[in-house]
């Protein structure tokens, strides 16, 4: 779980901060989460995108309740409480939804079992490549290490890019791949700002595709003013 500094405000902010109030009531889906995490925006982001109802419970880091501890021993965010029964890893929460909420939509999985299976391996890209390079260029403290982790991140951006085929990864479809990106792409301004990143370096497809994944509806509702913090966890 990304850790926030003592200082950051305790809360969401922002549109996120809305979004929260608007899911206070008690629900069958108990989202325990922390408002700075790129891991729980992923799977905050597919509650909002499928309008699934659940209650939003914020997991405050240096205090971590007995029962969430009880019901998620690793005291990671995301988890969820559904029906009596505990599950945490954002990704794998993404599929839960799809598969324990049918009726709500849009889906984020294809039903075409080749294009969900497609999905799935480019949702396992941004998981392993992606993510990875962005953490260690921000981690890392040598100038040259520095740049050969952002070469590496490019190289990952410029390749997912290669198959975008727009606006979104999959088309006019918003589905996980979209997901498990998105609290990246709002989150590479600090890159930009400490590492000397740029969009327009990994490419112009690259650029125009994070633009449409910053503006989508559930990611702007799930964005609190500052993301700053949120990118040292560990969670996934």
């Amino acid at each position: 779980m990304g850790t926030p500094d003592e200082h950051i405000h305790p809360v969401a902010t922002g549109r996120a901060a809305e979004t929260v109030k608007q899911h206070q009531e008690p629900q069958d889906l108990v989202f325990y989460a922390g408002w700075f995490c790129p891991y729980v925006q992923r799977s905050w982001i597919a509650l909002e995108e499928k309008g699934i109802p659940y209650q939003y419970k914020e997991v405050n880091p240096y205090k971590k309740e007995k029962h969430f501890l009880d019901i998620n021993p690793k005291g990671l965010v995301p988890a969820i409480e559904y029906k009596g029964k505990a599950l945490y890893e954002s990704l794998i929460l993404c599929e839960l939804f799809e598969d324990a909420f049918p009726e709500y939509k849009p889906h984020i999985l294809p039903d075409d079992p080749f294009d969900r299976a497609y999905v799935r391996l480019w949702t396992d890209h941004v998981a392993k490549q992606i993510v990875p390079a962005f953490m260690c260029t921000v981690m890392a403290q040598e100038p040259e290490k520095q740049k050969e982790n952002l070469e590496d991140f490019y190289k990952a951006l410029r390749t997912i890019s290669e198959k975008v085929k727009g606006p979104y990864f999959l088309g006019e479809q918003f589905t996980l791949v979209d997901v498990a990106l998105a609290p990246w792409v709002v989150r590479d301004y600090i890159l930009a700002e400490n590492r000397g990143y740029s969009r327009e370096a990994a490419g112009q497809k690259w650029n125009e595709y994070a633009e449409k994944l910053e503006s989508r509806e559930s990611v702007l509702k799930t964005q609190s003013v500052s993301t700053l913090v949120g990118v040292h966890g560990s969670s996934s």
